[in-house]
């Protein structure tokens, strides 16, 4: 007989415009009992947003009400709204075998590192940062000067995910098709260790 198996909590961090977003994406069509992990935010929604698939929207007291009762494994504010990731979907999730993926910043990341570290940790690199500045600048939605913010968080981010230790694992996403196929490596490989 089949022991139970037990599902996996996966974070993807890395700067804006390393393709996380795609990873996460394509990773959630490959991994059969993939689910994404929806964080709950107290910004209003945007166009074409449904709550309880792009995220849950919530008041800020009841996000503060979460924070304080421990129910989030990660919280953040981001630009003046309060982001996280709900503790108990999460984990009732991973009991029922299924492989949550979440895409979320260094700091969360640090967080779930510290509140469950059997989590796999994959940090999202660009190929340079000139290709980075290139991807950035292909999207045509800022300005100069937040293109210029960016690329100083993203080497941020980048030292901080080095020099941390709470991220496993780097994957340089120059390619998405390989670096997909990377991140599948990396969970099939922890999975088989647990």
């Amino acid at each position: 007989m089949q022991a139970e198996r037990r599902g996996r909590l996966v974070v993807i961090s890395g700067p804006s415009g390393t393709g996380k977003t795609s990873i996460c994406e394509e990773l959630l069509k490959r991994i059969p009992e993939s689910r994404w992990s929806v964080s709950v935010t107290t910004r209003s929604r945007r166009g074409g947003e449904v709550d309880g698939e792009s995220y849950r929207f919530i008041s800020r007291d009841e996000y503060d009400r979460m924070v304080a009762a421990g129910e989030l494994l990660e919280h953040a504010e981001y630009l003046g709204h309060g982001y996280g990731t709900p503790r108990l979907a999460v984990e009732e999730a991973v009991a029922a075998g299924k492989t949550v993926i979440t895409e979320i910043d260094v700091q969360g990341g640090a967080q779930i590192a510290e509140r469950m570290p059997e989590s796999i940790r994959v940090f999202v690199l660009p190929p340079t940062m000139a290709v980075l500045r290139e991807r950035l600048e292909g999207r045509r939605t800022e300005t100069k000067a937040q293109r210029r913010d960016r690329l100083a968080r993203a080497e941020a981010e980048i030292s901080f995910a080095r020099s941390s230790g709470h991220y496993q694992y780097f994957v340089t996403n120059d390619i998405l098709k390989d670096s997909v196929e990377e991140v599948l490596a990396i969970i099939e490989q922890e999975s088989k260790r647990a």
